[in-house]
């Protein structure tokens, strides 16, 4: 039986993204990633205002109710709770401050589906709302952000069970200050998101992770964005921002094999992590 890849950070791929209103855009994003030998995705919403977030998530909501190709398992909100100066290729335009009221009026009707929210930890508010989600049943990662290492571990200790692609758009590591990066690197608990397209991160830096991280805490995902298909090569945005891969999960374990990362470890990060993580079943 061939094995079923789990991604949970997808905001598009083909001609569909997350940015949309029609429930039949998330299906074909399933059913192209399904074709791709993924057989669970977890559809990234963008930053953008409150109501549009909500009209996204609306969308994939009433997918879930008539999918039948690759399972889309819920929603990856990545932001709007993040710092401007980590935005990365997001628009910063749509950050806003961490509070109580804001939360409610994003996550309301919707709290079931929301399965993961990335939030910048070093915010005046965020541990707050990192408590909140986890009393919520929501996964908080930490991401597109300046935190140091002490805020980071605040932001763990408030909750917080993940770093969203580990590496990019966070405080570079320095040797006197690691940051979330050198965080989540030594980490014995806290799951990482890992892009393994060989540009996001050098290969050296995946092998480094894969010699460094406990094993059964790395996560590969393609954050994938709307695309043309087959390229298999990073998107960059006008202003040469990288902005995120035309990857599969299959693709990247193509990468990682060349690299020489062992084809169990592999499975783990593709299937059995991003499972653990979740809570899901074995048959999904």
């Amino acid at each position: 039986m061939a094995v079923r890849y789990i991604d949970l950070h997808t905001h598009g791929i083909g001609r569909y993204d997350t940015r949309t209103k029609e429930p039949e855009d998330i299906l074909k994003m399933a059913e192209l990633h399904g074709k791709a030998g993924t057989g669970a995705i977890l559809p990234t919403i963008y930053s953008g205002y409150i109501n549009e977030m909500r009209e996204n998530m609306e969308a994939v909501k009433q997918a879930m109710q008539v999918q039948n190709s690759s399972l889309i398992l819920g929603v990856h909100l990545e932001g709007p709770f993040l710092n401007p100066l980590r935005c990365g290729a997001l628009n910063k335009n749509f950050f806003i401050k961490p509070t109580i009221s804001s939360l409610k009026k994003l996550i309301a009707g919707y709290k079931d589906i929301i399965k993961i929210i990335t939030i910048a930890p070093e915010l005046s508010g965020a541990l707050k709302i990192i408590g909140k989600c986890v009393e919520l049943g929501i996964k908080v990662n930490m991401g597109h952000s300046d935190a140091t290492y002490k805020q980071a571990l605040d932001g763990k200790k408030a909750g917080a069970t993940g770093i969203t692609h580990i590496f990019n758009a966070m405080r570079p590591f320095h040797h006197r200050e690691p940051g979330l990066t050198g965080l989540g690197l030594l980490d014995e608990d806290l799951y990482i998101e890992v892009i393994a397209d060989g540009v996001h991160l050098h290969p050296k830096t995946l092998q480094l992770i894969f010699d460094t991280k406990r094993l059964d805490r790395i996560i590969l995902i393609s954050d994938s964005i709307k695309g043309a298909m087959g390229k298999k090569q990073p998107i960059y945005d006008r202003k040469g921002v990288l902005s995120g891969s035309q990857i599969t999960i299959s693709d990247a374990v193509e990468i990682l094999k060349k690299i020489g990362i062992p084809d169990a470890e592999i499975t783990e990060a593709g299937v059995d992590n991003p499972r653990r993580f979740l809570a899901l079943p074995r048959t999904f």
